[in-house]
């Protein structure tokens, strides 16, 4: 049976964009102090959850969250994740951070922030 957890104790933080962040990806904090996409193997600070045209984008920063996932390892649990370079995350081989995945079907995975 699957599960809701669209919303559950969303945090979203508005933040200066750097070029690149797309709707849905993960971003991490860029060295200027804007939100920048996740490269392969990154640290993630959240989901963009829209990009304004202005420069600026909303980042969840904490609640449940639903990324893509093309890493078949990925299972329930406690699980040291990083971006993998195209917005989604993949097991961390170095760096990422510890992360509660509530589901993942293989092509996306819904995360506890």
């Amino acid at each position: 049976m699957k599960v809701s957890y669209e919303e559950i104790g969303q945090v979203l933080v508005t933040c200066p964009a750097a070029t690149g962040v797309t709707e849905g990806g993960m971003v991490k904090m860029g060295a200027d102090g804007k939100a920048a996409p996740c490269g392969k193997g990154d640290r993630f600070f959240g989901q963009a959850v829209s990009v304004a045209e202005d420069g600026f984008a909303a980042v969840q920063v904490r609640g449940f969250v639903t990324v893509a996932c093309t890493d078949g390892t990925v299972a329930p649990g406690w699980v040291t994740l990083a971006g993998n370079g195209t917005g989604g995350v993949e097991k961390a081989t170095t760096g990422g951070g510890e992360v509660l995945v509530m589901e993942a079907d293989g092509g996306s995975a819904v995360l506890c922030l």
